[in-house]
């Protein structure tokens, strides 16, 4: 028979290192975004170069072609920050739309190279009226 001293502290051994590993895995996969007005706060933590993510509402200040890419600002009601990004623009990209930057601060602009956009879960019709409404197969 196997000495119950040496079984139940190997078990307990066991789920703390399971608990460590699920937990720093976990972690380590979790990716925030800040808003305008945190990133701008939080500025000296993030120097030129080193990425985070940035999230908030496209600004109806205009989205233009710029240096291979978009440029447009990112708000949050309360701060605005002028975005770079460098890539192809999603289709359903446009002014008020929610979106999530990834790059870096390059000056006094961010400069992104993952361009993350939210959109509703409503459909439309093709003619834009209305709500969409899935065919049903007639018999």
């Amino acid at each position: 028979m196997i000495n119950r001293r040496l079984v139940l502290p190997a078990l307990a051994l066991l789920a703390v290192l399971i608990g460590y590993l699920v937990w720093n895995n976990l972690s380590d996969n979790l990716v925030y975004y800040l808003t305008p007005s945190e990133a701008v706060d939080q500025r000296g933590d993030y120097p030129p170069g080193e990425r985070f993510r940035l999230g908030g509402l496209v600004e109806a200040e205009g989205i233009a072609e710029a240096d291979g890419g978009v440029g447009f600002v990112v708000g949050d009601g309360a701060t605005s920050v002028a975005v770079h990004y460098v890539g192809t623009v999603p289709q359903l990209f446009r002014e008020g739309i929610g979106v999530v930057v990834e790059g870096s601060w390059e000056g006094d602009r961010f400069h992104s190279d993952l361009l993350l956009i939210h959109h509703d879960e409503q459909y439309r019709a093709p003619d834009g009226e209305g709500a969409y409404e899935v065919p049903t197969g007639g018999t």
